[in-house]
C-alpha cells in the first residue's frame, strides 16, 4: 500500500459523481414542506419576491435553498424546472420551496384548477370566430 493511499471507507465521496448529500440531509430530515404542509405541484410557478429581504439574511441559508433562489431571480420557473435545474428530487425542491415559501424569499403562482378553466366548446368557438375574420 502506498503511502498516498487512503484506507477503505474513509472517502465520503464518489470520485465520478462528486460529493454525495443524502436528500434527507438538505431538508433536514422532513418530508413536508413547512408547518403548513403547502403543497407545491409540479406545474406552479415560483418567482423570488421583490420585496423580500437582502443578501444578509440569504446568506443564512443552505446552497441548496441559495441555488433555488438564483434560478427563480433570472424568471419565474416551475417546481418540476428548479428541480431539473437544481438536480435535486422534486419532493426535496418542495421541502426546501417551503422554507424559502415561509421565510418570504418567494411567491408561489398556484395553476388554475381544471374546473375553472374555460370550456372546450367556447374556445372551439372562439377558434372558429377568429378564423372567419
Amino acid at each position: 500500500m502506498s503511502g498516498d493511499a487512503e484506507p477503505t471507507g474513509s472517502r465520503w465521496y464518489d470520485a465520478e459523481a462528486g460529493p454525495l448529500v443524502r436528500p434527507y440531509a438538505m431538508t433536514g430530515g422532513r418530508t413536508r414542506p413547512g408547518p403548513n404542509h403547502v403543497r407545491f405541484d409540479l406545474i406552479a410557478l415560483v418567482v423570488v419576491d421583490d420585496a423580500a429581504t437582502g443578501s444578509e439574511e440569504e446568506s443564512l441559508l443552505g446552497p441548496e435553498h441559495r441555488t433555488l433562489l438564483a434560478l427563480c431571480r433570472c424568471e419565474k420557473q416551475s417546481v418540476a424546472e428548479l428541480a431539473a435545474e437544481a438536480d435535486l428530487p422534486v419532493g426535496v425542491v418542495r421541502v426546501l420551496l417551503g422554507d424559502l415559501l415561509e421565510a418570504g424569499h418567494v411567491r408561489v403562482s398556484r395553476p388554475v384548477p381544471p374546473a375553472q378553466l374555460p370550456d372546450e366548446r367556447i374556445l372551439r368557438e372562439v377558434i372558429e370566430g377568429l378564423r372567419a375574420l
